[in-house]
């Protein structure tokens, strides 16, 4: 249940904004909830989805709330309700034989962290795109939050003017971001005053589990072993990489698309043309041996493959098209925007079930990731219609880039132009040959050593 914060507290700043937080709580369902153990599917255990997802809402002062309700308080007691239902949640995942992954339904909770910062919403600004360049004071690491058994994580910063903001940092092998979403839209109903949830959460994690017996019917490229795993130690060294975040708009993609044929421009998609330019430039500016293969992976939800309504569960597959790099380079970009709706195009349900069958008989997590650039899209997800009583946010999604994977996450200006933020990260560099590659497709200029531009503004951080 909901208990108030301790009273001590501690504080840190990025040098964007300084936070002061209280002592981090645990969050427990607000009703009696089974204790049993959930098996994940063989699609959520994924090596790939193994991994801490960091996402930031930033919620506007509203007018109606202003000195009647503190977001923190309205925020835990709507997550303590919604626990109820998606009771896994506050449970913790375990590891077992053949490195199975399980829910332990133990009820503890998710961490929640209380906190105040010195700035309104309007100074962020553009700050908040991803990468943010403050989510680890937002998001700070609480002893027993991390790793791939940690505890879930989430926060409440309230700002100056009277707004606030959002952090939420859950595996994702237990959800992925439209799970996510699912589960933050049950606690801002409950927030809102509903009694019951609209959509009931659904688990029903067997039906994503590899056939009996598994059978291999499609081509899996992203299991197959290598033998050039010694040519990206460049990607290894997180030491020493730099997160760039590039925004799309119409004018950006209306440059691109005049270096596709005839051909290819009534029927290729924004995302489509922007992850052929992204794979492209981030080829050149690694600098990749000619004849080395790389490898593109687009991260496709299969959701409409009999999954029922309310589940919450990864639904996502890697579809993986492959190219030497030489080729890929030197190429005009409609040989790469080939390749991508290739990879979109080969995502059947056979195809998501011989997906799950190889990792299986591959005995356990085993993917290729040497070369590989693996592109998510959550533009579609819905993040940013997240209302818990303050009205939408004015920005939600993934908080930034991990290596090798960029997630593309839709975004306003504050001019108000709409388009795509695509986050990414490399060899310092890299980076700096990374942009001067995408300003030629985009048809800019060269910027200075210490300037980044602004539509494709750049923040570059150590690691």
């Amino acid at each position: 249940m909901v208990s108030p914060p301790s009273p001590s507290s501690s504080s840190s700043s990025s040098g964007l904004l300084t936070v002061n937080r209280y002592e981090p709580e645990l969050i427990s369902p607000a009703g009696d909830t089974p204790r049993e153990l959930k098996p994940l599917s063989d699609l959520d255990g994924q090596d790939w989805l193994r991994f801490m997802l960091p996402l930031l809402l930033f919620y506007p002062q509203s007018p109606s709330m202003k000195g009647r309700e503190d977001p923190a308080r309205v925020v835990k007691e709507a997550l303590a309700k919604a626990l109820v239902y998606y009771y896994p949640l506050a449970g913790r995942i375990r590891e077992g034989p053949d490195c199975k992954l399980g829910v332990d339904c133990t009820g503890e909770g998710i961490l929640f962290v209380e906190a105040d910062a010195d700035v309104s919403l309007q100074e962020l600004g553009d700050s908040m795109k991803p990468p943010c360049g403050f989510v680890n004071e937002v998001l700070c690491d609480v002893a027993g939050s991390g790793g791939i058994i940690g505890c879930p994580l989430l926060s409440v910063t309230r700002l100056k003017c009277g707004g606030f903001i959002l952090g939420i940092r859950l595996n994702h092998a237990i959800s992925n971001s439209v799970g996510l979403k699912q589960f933050l839209e049950a606690a801002a109903e409950l927030a809102c005053g509903a009694s019951v949830l609209s959509q009931p959460p659904v688990w029903r994690r067997e039906i994503l589990k590899a056939r009996d017996p598994p059978r291999v019917t499609c081509t899996h490229p992203e299991f197959e072993d290598t033998v050039d795993a010694g040519s990206a130690v460049a990607m290894s060294d997180l030491t020493n990489m730099a997160h760039g975040s590039f925004f799309f708009g119409p004018r950006e993609v209306a440059s691109i698309k005049k270096r596709l044929p005839q051909h290819l421009l009534p029927k290729c998609s924004t995302f489509e043309l922007v992850t052929a330019c992204l794979w492209k430039c981030r080829t050149i500016a690694l600098e990749v041996e000619p004849d080395d293969v790389v490898r593109l992976s687009c991260v496709i939800n299969a959701r409409g493959l009999n999954v029922p309504r309310g589940y919450y569960g990864s639904t996502s597959v890697k579809a993986m098209v492959l190219s030497k790099a030489g080729h890929l380079c030197t190429s005009p970009l409609g040989y790469a925007v080939e390749l991508v709706k290739k990879a979109k195009e080969m995502v059947s349900e056979e195809y998501v079930r011989s997906f799950i069958d190889a990792s299986v008989i591959k005995g356990g997590p085993n993917h290729t990731t040497v070369w590989d650039y693996v592109v998510a899209d959550t533009t579609k997800v819905g993040f940013e219609a997240v209302d818990f009583g303050w009205g939408k946010p004015v920005y939600g999604g993934v908080a930034g880039a991990v290596p090798s994977i960029s997630i593309y996450v839709k975004y306003k200006t504050r001019e108000g132009e709409e388009g795509i933020v695509a986050a990414i990260m490399l060899p310092e560099r890299a980076m700096r040959r990374f942009q001067e590659e995408l300003e030629k497709m985009t048809d800019k200029g060269t910027v200075s050593e210490d300037q980044y531009g602004v539509d494709s503004s750049m923040i570059r951080s150590k690691l």
